[in-house]
């Protein structure tokens, strides 16, 4: 992976550029007016910084990846507004609650619980994924919302940027009330674009019976596990799968 800018550049890029590369522990390389395409003959990953804040570009993908709040937004604004929200529902979470997502990827659905928690919960995101943990770190703390509450919501997030199961694994028991797992589907779902592109830089481990294991030491109340309909980790892992007649996904739960 390299860090570089934006084609049209200026110092001020330049200067946040280098930063994200040393942030990133990766080299910096000055564009000098190379296509992309150029550079991925030499970098699989690229991390662009320019007007359009960081971007993430794969050697195998035509999109970057960059941070936007995309569905969340919508539901964050249902919630406002009273109605209900279907992680919300399953997970019970409440005023004051903790909230673990342990594949934090955009961020979306850490940034709905936080809006719920509030002020006196918590929540955590843990994401393997070096860039991907940075790029959503960053855009947590500085997408602009027309609404405080939304902006509070997204900058309590607190980013990891380590594989869950050695997170959980240090860990006190009965430290978090929710624990919530959203892995790479087994079975391919249209996505939008941004899920597409930021696809390119998700792990794609897996979610085994020793990390359940740890999540059900560490968890207070329940265990969260989001699927693709005809996943067999539900059963496989021991989850009680919720039925969504109309969704591609379901969710399933482990109540403590």
């Amino acid at each position: 992976m390299i860090v570089t800018t934006a084609g049209r550049t200026n110092e001020d890029y330049i200067n946040k550029a280098k930063i994200v590369a040393n942030d990133l522990g990766v080299r910096y390389v000055p564009r000098k007016k190379r296509s992309l395409s150029a550079l991925h003959t030499t970098h699989q990953n690229i991390v662009v910084v320019g007007k359009d804040g960081i971007q993430l570009y794969h050697k195998d993908s035509n999109e970057p990846y960059f941070f936007h709040p995309n569905v969340a937004m919508i539901r964050v604004k249902r919630l406002l507004k009273g109605e209900q929200d279907p992680l919300i529902d399953v997970s019970g979470l409440g005023e004051g609650d903790s909230f673990l997502d342990c594949t934090l990827g955009n961020g979306s659905d850490s940034l709905v619980a936080s809006l719920v928690v509030g002020h006196c919960g918590s929540v955590v995101g843990v994401e393997s994924s070096n860039a991907l943990a940075y790029v959503t770190k960053e855009g947590l703390q500085s997408w602009g919302s027309d609404l405080e509450l939304v902006n509070e919501a997204m900058r309590r997030i607190v980013v990891v940027n380590e594989d869950h199961f050695s997170y959980l694994q240090k860990q006190p028991s009965n430290s978090v009330d929710v624990i919530y797992f959203d892995p790479m589907f087994e079975e391919t779902i249209e996505e939008s674009n941004g899920l597409r592109a930021m696809s390119a830089f998700t792990s794609y481990t897996t979610i085994t019976t020793e990390t359940i294991a740890e999540a059900r030491r560490v968890a207070r109340k329940r265990i969260i596990l989001k699927d693709h309909f005809r996943s067999t980790r539900f059963s496989n892992l021991g989850f009680h799968q919720h039925i969504r007649k109309t969704s591609k996904f379901h969710y399933g739960t482990i109540e403590l």
